[in-house]
């Protein structure tokens, strides 16, 4: 006899506790551009009374370059966390072409963690290569 068994859940929430995050530099809210140059993880001082905790991702791709790290530092921190994502990156003819995908939005809603697709506006030339580009 053929019987088909099933399982349903409704996931009302998780609860977890972060080990090994690395302890986190704060910029101030005016240092922004000097924070997302020299940090991929870090928390942002708005004014006296508010911070965030922002990641930012290099490529849409999760695989790329391990973007998962970067918002798992800012799991410890008890405020709201934020990570900057591109929609697109594109490097060129013979590049690689990464899109942001729903099940990334998706995860980091269920970790709590507020996402800002963002997108790359210039780059320059891979030296490398003829159809590249970078940065």
């Amino acid at each position: 006899m053929d019987r088909m068994n099933s399982i349903t859940a409704k996931i009302k929430g998780i609860k977890y506790t972060p080990l090994l995050c690395r302890k986190l530099h704060t910029f101030n809210f005016s240092d922004l551009d000097k924070a997302l140059s020299k940090e991929a993880t870090f928390i942002l001082k708005i004014d006296d009374k508010n911070q965030i905790a922002v990641s930012w991702w290099v490529s849409a791709k999760r695989t790329r370059s391990y973007p998962y790290a970067r918002v798992y530092d800012s799991l410890s921190f008890a405020g709201k966390k934020v990570t900057i994502i591109p929609i697109v990156k594109d490097e060129g003819k013979d590049g690689d072409r990464d899109f942001l995908q729903w099940d990334t939005v998706s995860l980091m809603s269920l970790l709590g963690v507020y996402v800002i697709i963002a997108y790359y506006n210039d780059a320059t030339k891979k030296s490398r290569y003829e159809n590249k580009i970078t940065e």
